[in-house]
């Protein structure tokens, strides 16, 4: 690929979280991948519900994930126009969009669902668009994610081991190694069981900056029982998401019986210790990056930090990456790969049968 001029891609995300959608305009040149600009677009609490009832099974969920699949695709071609209008860059400018869609159903080795209409997002903003970006990894035996690891790897090159940790609504870890190469997986719930708790219990979807959980007390028989839960001990590769770990899960394990704002501290250890277990795996590793959602949590990376005591423990944003973004230019690099047909996916950390070009593409 020639990269004597730059190039412009838009790569969106709406994650496990259901906040909204991120999308970012980045630019990719002989110095490397910068990020132009950025916008968010909060979901509705109505298409955030219906999202949310789209992941379990329901009458007539066909014709409403189509129809949720439209309104999406109305959505990111509404925060394309909206980022546009604020640079000096033009559609036509744009080599291509990396639209994820949203996970509804990830279930490997069977199948995963990220619903989305991207031709209809083509006719919205005349710009190219790659989507399905799981799909031919799990064809090729793969779990189809996580897919962030390759896209870390060229994101910060690393001169020291270190560990690309991303806590959204599924927290997943990139292990960076100058010896071994690059591994990855899915560690378990990031912010999902926090953002349910807080949102049966209080007024929001979620616990800014962790205030609630920091008010409560860990509840050691709760946070033991959790731990339990056999995910934790499945070896790589693996991935998970709202099929196991959303609140009926923890609802099985009665935490009405307790303080809800202990309940929420117990969710927020939970999580911790569910990273720093696979972290500490890696005895190399000398700093973890942090980023998605939980990286703007205080209390979560309070506790993290204390608990990798010995780890340089870091967000993205300090090395110049926005933490929210991260995951959005990750899409944006992996409609690069498509178009060029380079390979988008990490053998080692899907478990696929070989390097495979992700993606299908909806030219203007």
């Amino acid at each position: 690929m020639s990269l004597s001029r730059p190039k412009y891609y838009i790569g969106q995300m709406s994650g496990t979280s259901l906040d909204g959608v991120d999308t970012v305009l980045m630019q990719i040149s002989k110095s490397g991948i910068q990020t132009l600009a950025s916008h968010h677009l909060d979901f509705s609490t109505d298409f955030k519900q219906t999202l949310l009832e789209l992941c379990n099974s329901s009458d007539d969920e066909i014709h409403r994930s189509a129809l949720a699949a439209n309104e999406l695709a109305e959505l990111y071609a509404q925060s394309i126009h909206d980022m546009l209008s604020h640079c000096h860059i033009k559609a036509e400018d744009i080599t291509a969009i990396g639209a994820h869609g949203q996970t509804i159903r990830h279930m490997p080795p069977y199948y995963t669902t990220q619903i989305l209409n991207a031709a209809l997002l083509v006719e919205r903003t005349g710009i190219c668009t790659v989507n399905d970006f799981r799909s031919r990894d799990m064809a090729a035996s793969g779990q189809g994610a996580p897919l962030v690891p390759a896209f870390h790897k060229v994101l910060f090159p690393n001169t020291q081991d270190i560990i690309v940790l991303n806590i959204g609504g599924m927290a997943n870890i990139s292990v960076l190694s100058k010896e071994n190469g690059t591994n990855g997986y899915d560690t378990g719930p990031g912010n999902v069981l926090m953002d349910a708790w807080y949102s049966r219990h209080l007024n929001g979807n979620y616990d800014e900056d962790g205030n609630w959980a920091r008010c409560g007390q860990v509840i050691p028989q709760l946070l033991s029982d959790l731990l339990l839960e056999p995910y934790f001990s499945e070896p790589a590769p693996k991935s998970t998401g709202r099929e196991l770990f959303q609140l009926d899960f923890l609802l099985e394990y009665e935490p009405e019986d307790y303080t809800p704002e202990d309940v929420q501290a117990t969710l927020l250890q939970l999580t911790v210790q569910s990273i720093c277990k696979e972290v500490l795996k890696f005895p190399d590793t000398q700093q973890v990056v942090v980023c998605g959602g939980g990286a703007y949590n205080g209390e979560l990376m309070r506790v993290l930090t204390a608990t990798l005591e010995s780890i340089d423990v870091v967000t993205s944003d300090e090395l110049g990456f926005d933490a929210q973004n991260v995951e959005a230019l990750a899409f944006a690099w992996l409609a690069e790969q498509c178009i060029e047909g380079l390979p988008g996916n990490e053998p080692a950390v899907t478990g696929a049968k070989g390097k495979r070009v992700l993606g299908a593409i909806y030219p203007a």
